[in-house]
């Protein structure tokens, strides 16, 4: 038997289609190849017909994600759906799912909740987020988590941001908190009522690209 080789990240300069980039992706070792542990393999989007206009951008893959290699498959990912009021089917239809870093990072060291990737695992990832949204050019980008938000807009806390509308490269940009059952973030009404409007603003984003389908 012949030994099996490791495998390498390849970085093309330059992508033509999503489904090439995807593949290259989903090979991807970058951050163990620069020292760090990694929990998964990584976690790409499932391609609609046509192309999802819509752009979800999280913080990193969970254990279940990470073992399906489908983003928002646990626990986070039915709060996600409850919020914005879609089905499995719809949810996977309308977005494009991507995130920070695309493998699951393993548990925080203090026990609760899992590990947040280092600033160097995020500029790691940065390639694919970058070209994703080349390709893509989606309609609609929402943010989950503060994470997310910081890395995509640079701006600094969330709470002030749920509820709000900003914009880039043309398109409508929605903050959403991150869905975890980890978070107290729900447990201030304000941050309830800020939510409510984040998840309307979505849905009714969602709906202007349903009208000009």
């Amino acid at each position: 038997m012949q030994p099996t080789l490791p495998v390498v990240t390849v970085r093309r300069s330059s992508y033509r289609s999503l489904a090439s980039l995807q593949r290259d992706l989903a090979r991807c070792r970058a951050c163990l190849e620069a020292g760090y542990r990694l929990e998964s393999w990584p976690v790409r989007a499932p391609l609609a017909e046509p192309p999802q206009r819509a752009y979800l951008f999280g913080q990193a893959p969970g254990a279940i994600e990470g073992a399906e290699r489908l983003p928002w498959r646990g626990r986070a990912g039915r709060t996600l759906r409850r919020w914005l009021e879609l089905s499995e089917a719809e949810f996977y239809q309308a977005f494009y799912c991507a995130s920070v870093t695309r493998c699951y990072p393993g548990r925080a060291a203090s026990g609760r909740g899992d590990r947040t990737p280092t600033p160097r695992e995020q500029e790691l990832c940065r390639f694919w987020r970058d070209w994703e949204l080349e390709l893509l050019r989606p309609r609609l980008i929402v943010t989950v988590g503060g994470l997310a938000l910081r890395g995509l807009l640079g701006l600094p806390s969330l709470t002030p941001c749920v509820g709000e509308r900003y914009e880039l490269r043309g398109a409508p940009v929605v903050p959403l908190p991150h869905p975890s059952g980890a978070s107290g973030w729900l447990n201030e009404p304000a941050n309830r009522e800020r939510l409510a409007r984040a998840a309307e603003l979505v849905r009714a984003e969602l709906g202007r690209l349903g009208s000009h389908a």
